[in-house]
């Protein structure tokens, strides 16, 4: 795996806005969790179609599409998220690209939550889908 990583370039793993490493189940696991039940997919599709629907009403477009210089972070992260993110950026040396995509997905967690601001909690799970950068620095 550590090889096939190394063949991908940073610019390229910068344009993935979610990169989380999942291990493999072993079949005890596999097992255990056959009968577990989650969240219902309708009340998923209701919370995603929400926010879907502010994102539209705030900007006319999804986060996701939203250039760099739409993202204004001072408008709608608090100081602690801020704070967050700065130390973030720093101890994983991420390239701007690669912030700017962590200012989506906090946008669009937050969005999920029904926030109007975004707290360090949603900086903290965006970052937290960053793991292959984290991987790359070990």
């Amino acid at each position: 795996m550590a090889r096939y990583r190394g063949r991908l370039s940073g610019p390229l793993l910068d344009r993935i806005d979610l990169q989380v490493f999942v291990p493999r189940l072993d079949t005890a696991e596999l097992a255990a969790s056959a009968g577990a039940r989650g969240e219902p997919s309708a009340a998923v599709r209701e919370r995603v179609c929400r926010a879907r629907a502010l994102q539209m009403a705030r900007s006319g477009k999804p986060n996701a599409r939203l250039a760099p210089g739409e993202l204004e972070p001072g408008r709608w992260l608090d100081a602690a998220a801020r704070q967050l993110l700065a130390t973030a950026i720093s101890r994983l040396t991420l390239s701007a690209r690669a912030y700017h995509r962590v200012l989506k997905v906090a946008r669009t967690v937050a969005d999920l939550e029904g926030a109007a601001v975004a707290g360090a909690a949603h900086v903290a799970e965006a970052v937290r889908y960053r793991q292959l950068d984290r991987a790359a620095q070990a």
